[in-house]
């Protein structure tokens, strides 16, 4: 499983009167970085946003080096977030495109982008005050 700071329900913003509705945002952190993983997506940072914005939880960013490879990351990560969780992206954005794909889980939205333009948009920069941790593979 990768490893990724360890958060609570409290460093939550988006809640639901059914508990079940909406996914832990430690869980959907977990479930996405193992779909990240396993198609080999690098660098995958995350950005805690809970305290700056009212946007969403956690920010997840990545990038791949061909635009074959961002398809092949997004469905993964689709797959196992619905799959582990029954969860689907609230929104998507760019899966087409493949240069950019954004999947929005409410409390957690995914960046995946190819390399340069991850460079270019530098959202690690423009969030510089969030608390920032990775999420690795242990196995490498």
């Amino acid at each position: 499983m990768p490893q990724a700071s360890k958060s609570s329900k409290s460093n939550q913003q988006f809640t639901s009167v059914n508990d079940s509705s909406v996914a832990d945002t430690e869980k959907l952190v977990d479930v996405i970085g193992e779909g990240l993983l396993s198609k080999q997506a690098e660098d995958i940072t995350v950005l805690d946003v809970h305290n700056l914005t009212t946007l969403t939880d956690r920010f997840i960013v990545c990038h791949a080096a061909t635009d074959v490879q961002i398809r092949a990351i997004a469905n993964s990560v689709i797959e196992a977030t619905s799959e582990a969780l029954d969860e689907k992206p609230w929104q998507e954005e760019g899966r087409n495109a493949r240069r950019w794909v954004i999947l929005d889980y409410v409390n957690v939205v995914v960046h995946i982008f190819k390399k340069d333009l991850r460079k270019h948009y530098a959202l690690e920069q423009m969030w510089s005050d969030a608390e920032i941790s990775k999420i690795e593979d242990p196995e490498a």
